[in-house]
């Protein structure tokens, strides 16, 4: 093999690396933000539940809207 082979190479693998961090950082990024609605949603439904045990799962006129044939 010669050295411009080798070059050629070596040269595809970087490319090839970066790439694949580039890839790997923007999964990361995405995991990350998928974890944090995960845990949102998390909070709400114990907050629903724990409506529901309460026995105050009646929604509150103040915070609901009103119907749409408003």
């Amino acid at each position: 093999m010669s050295d411009r082979d080798q070059l050629e190479r070596l040269e595809k693998l970087e490319s090839r690396v970066a790439f694949q961090d580039h890839t790997i950082d923007e999964l990361n990024q995405v995991i990350t933000e998928q974890w944090s609605v995960i845990e949102q949603l998390r909070r709400k439904l114990d907050a629903m539940e724990e409506q529901v045990r309460s026995g105050s799962y009646i929604a509150d006129p103040a915070t609901e809207k009103p119907p749409p044939h408003y």
